[in-house]
């Protein structure tokens, strides 16, 4: 069974098989957020090792933890409940002061049996008639840059077009026919939730989900600004 590492609060604790971790106000706790942060349950979670599978439990009997996947796709865990924790997940504790952020990295029997049912050829995963060019890549990055970065810069929604183009020092029409081009062939080769008002939500799961953008690509958004061509 390999081992979890755990980072929050500038501490990193590598728990074994057996071994448990708990978050919150608490000085008690292993990783104490914040001790005067009554916003903060008392003991927010609690990562634990189970038959072979890391899990992280909300011990909250009122607040919610926000679980953040290695893509960069949010998702809620309520109240007592618990989730199996894959690969890498960020735990986010809403404070007063702000977000807490515990990020996991987990390797377990039930990620070793997701990555190897996760054998298919990438050459299919964006359709063999779609060709993504740099640009299109460049342009996708700077819109749904806030999906891939860590708290406190998480942020997964769209940036607007206006915002996204000035990051890339490009004109807002030349970025929206880029990106409304791309919808198009990506919608006529059969990818789904493409059109229509969520249109730009539907292009940013795809494009996370199928390694269209990656974290890797955020240092496009430090080079030097590209011209897209005509």
């Amino acid at each position: 069974m390999e081992p979890a590492l755990v980072e929050a609060c500038s501490t990193v604790v590598v728990l074994l098989e057996g071994q448990a971790l708990t978050f919150g106000r608490s000085r008690d706790c292993t990783v104490c957020l914040d001790p005067d942060d009554i916003a903060i349950s008392r003991v927010a979670g609690t990562i634990e090792c189970e038959r072979g599978v890391w899990w992280i439990v909300n011990n909250s009997t009122t607040r919610p933890l926000a679980l953040v996947d290695d893509l960069g796709f949010r998702s809620v865990l309520p109240p007592q409940r618990r989730s199996a924790l894959v690969n890498i997940t960020q735990v986010i504790v809403d404070g007063t002061k702000g977000q807490h952020s515990v990020r996991v990295s987990a390797t377990s029997a039930l990620g070793c049996a997701v990555a190897a049912s996760d054998g298919s050829d990438t050459s299919t995963a964006f359709g063999v008639e779609v060709m993504i060019s740099d640009a299109d890549r460049l342009a996708m990055v700077a819109l749904f840059a806030g999906y891939l970065r860590d708290p406190p810069d998480y942020d997964p929604f769209p940036k607007s077009y206006a915002a996204a183009a000035a990051r890339l020092g490009w004109k807002r029409t030349t970025l929206v026919k880029r990106i409304e081009h791309l919808r198009l062939r990506l919608d006529a080769a059969g990818v789904p939730n493409m059109m229509g008002f969520s249109a730009l939500h539907g292009l940013a799961e795809y494009a996370i989900s199928r390694g269209l953008v990656t974290r890797a690509d955020l240092d496009l958004l430090v080079t030097t600004p590209c011209r897209p061509s005509k």
